[in-house]
């Protein structure tokens, strides 16, 4: 039996039908859409609602990992799988699809419990990313996998466009550390230098140190975010010097 909330009054039948407009796809089942922005946080919290979004959210990670691989194989024709694993770890990741995920205003649709709106979950990327492949789920079950492939790749294939063209939003981290092996045995290591404000709106400030070399601190909302940041300081920085200024550091840790 397909899933089926009845719970659904008017108001929020609009909002799901106004949302459906932005994603390009219309659910003959409006209660697996609603299903899809319902965080177990909802359900942990009230047990008369009518279920959340996680097995929706592992079938849409699968939809999400097949329609990317697929459209990947077609448009980087001759690339070796190295090539395509890298592109489609970027236009997957709890970054992207977060991103994607809040351009759609989702983060004002999610259904959340009591305690986790405290905390500042809206905002969550990871909330956000599960959500957005909860409605990639949503869409096969309600449509197939057709209509499900077509809504990925309306956001995901310009996703592999700004990779390809190097306008997406860099992994310093990764790059600092392939950067740090090649030249060096050894990783950049990451320090939270403090935090501050309230549980549900804190900042961490993270420092990066790099070959004996801190960076930082910089900060960001999540500890991820803050380590992504200060990464992202030493990775300019090594980069601004063209490689020099990492070689010499090695050099001196030799002596």
């Amino acid at each position: 039996m397909p899933f089926r909330d009845r719970s659904l009054d008017p108001e929020r039948k609009n909002a799901l039908h106004a949302f459906q407009k932005k994603l390009g796809i219309r659910f003959r089942d409006l209660s697996l859409l609603n299903r899809a922005l319902t965080h177990r946080s909802l359900t942990n919290e009230d047990a008369a609602s009518s279920g959340n979004n996680e097995r929706l959210e592992f079938l849409g990670d699968a939809v999400l990992g097949l329609a990317a691989a697929a459209y990947l194989y077609r448009t980087m024709d001759g690339k070796p799988e190295g090539d395509l694993a890298r592109v489609k770890s970027f236009v997957v990741s709890e970054e992207a699809l977060a991103a994607i995920a809040a351009d759609l205003g989702m983060d004002t649709l999610i259904l959340l419990g009591k305690g986790e709106e405290r905390s500042g979950g809206r905002g969550k990327k990871a909330i956000l990313a599960d959500a957005m492949e909860a409605v990639f789920g949503a869409a096969f079950l309600d449509s197939g996998f057709e209509k499900a492939r077509d809504l990925v790749l309306r956001f995901i294939a310009p996703e592999v466009d700004k990779v390809l063209t190097d306008r997406h939003r860099r992994d310093y981290k990764t790059l600092l550390q392939e950067y740090v092996q090649r030249w060096h045995r050894g990783y950049p290591e990451y320090a939270l230098a403090s935090k501050d404000g309230p549980d549900h709106d804190r900042t961490y400030w993270m420092t990066c140190t790099l070959l004996g070399v801190a960076y930082g601190p910089a900060a960001g909302k999540t500890k991820k975010d803050a380590e992504q940041a200060a990464a992202a300081m030493a990775y300019e920085a090594v980069m601004a010097a063209g490689g020099v200024e990492a070689e010499r550091l090695v050099s001196m840790k030799r002596l």
